[in-house]
């Protein structure tokens, strides 16, 4: 009688409010705003989810639909990033139809389960790649123009290079993605690992729309503390829309601590700004950064056993965090 009871109950919640949305049918198109990333509604969705690991070397194999969905339904992560390796060994320059029929699969496998998708250019050298990095993202765009859901990072972490030299690879880069996609957000890299945007914002993109800039830490770095976030600070004070692409609890060669108390001061900081994120990363490597234990499954179904001590705490906080757009399997 009881499950009846409960049956009849949820039928009735369902017809009185709808079904469940995923994040792309609740949020919709992103779009800037007022130097703000926002939804449909003109809110910032504060989108939180999943990097997963470089597109080659043991991450990988995670590159899966299983796993995707695992990562979107179990972790109830709203943003998956696809990583995608550029100089490495079997990486885009060396294989890039491989690399391309990866990446777009995996696309595909994240888009069905209702999630925005990072299509992340991850290299630190973009500028010396350009000529790719078009080509790609020329192919990408006009495959996918009119997807809401799809994101363009278009330089992963530029070195310490001076932010001339970013800006015009971006500028070439943006403009082949406009060409065929009007809409959809274009990420930008800043000098310095995704840190100087407070150059940044003394000389930003304009001509476009739809235009913000990747900024990344890790959470127990003793060099990414309250020197990073004021450089952060200053840059949305000037009005400049950050997206979060990438950041890690522990230190920035992927090792080090994991300090809590650090991570959690980020992660308000991060809910204070109602900035969007991506945490680094799903692979099962033995770092402090690795969200997954040696031998994890290629096809998710991870219980608490196959995480590290980052993949269970960032899974609990996915959670919590995201149980406003609730694609955890029950």
């Amino acid at each position: 009688m009881k499950k009846i009871i409960a049956l009849i109950f949820a039928l009735s919640i369902s017809s009185t409010f709808g079904q469940v949305k995923t994040p792309v049918e609740k949020h919709g198109q992103l779009k800037v705003l007022n130097g703000k990333i926002v939804d449909k509604h003109n809110l910032p969705p504060q989108l939180r989810g999943i990097s997963m690991s470089w597109s080659v070397w043991g991450g990988r194999k995670y590159y899966t639909p299983k796993a995707l969905s695992w990562i979107a339904t179990d972790f109830n992560a709203n943003v998956i990033r696809l990583a995608m390796g550029i100089e490495p060994a079997r990486g885009y320059l060396s294989n890039p139809v491989e690399q391309k029929t990866l990446i777009i699969n995996s696309i595909d496998a994240a888009t069905k389960n209702g999630v925005y998708v990072l299509v992340d250019w991850h290299d630190h050298h973009a500028d010396q790649h350009q000529k790719q990095a078009v080509s790609f993202f020329s192919e990408i765009a006009r495959k996918y123009a009119g997807q809401k859901n799809i994101i363009y990072e278009v330089f992963n972490e530029p070195t310490r290079i001076d932010w001339k030299v970013v800006k015009s690879y971006a500028i070439k880069v943006i403009k082949e993605i406009r060409k065929y996609d009007k809409e959809n957000l274009i990420i930008v890299g800043s000098p310095a690992w995704d840190q100087d945007v407070d150059i940044v914002a003394k000389d930003r993109i304009v001509g476009y729309k739809n235009i913000a800039y990747s900024f990344h830490f890790y959470a127990s770095d003793p060099n990414h503390q309250e020197v990073l976030m004021k450089k952060a600070e200053v840059a949305m004070t000037a009005g400049i829309p950050l997206f979060v692409t990438e950041w890690g609890v522990g230190e920035s060669d992927g090792n080090g601590v994991f300090d809590l108390a650090k991570t959690e001061k980020w992660l308000s900081w991060m809910e204070k700004n109602q900035l969007s994120w991506a945490n680094w990363n799903i692979t099962d490597k033995l770092e402090t950064t690795a969200l997954l234990k040696p031998g994890a499954s290629e096809h998710g179904g991870w219980s608490d056993e196959h995480l590290s001590p980052a993949g269970q705490f960032i899974r609990k906080k996915l959670r919590e965090l995201n149980s406003q757009d609730p694609l955890r399997k029950k």
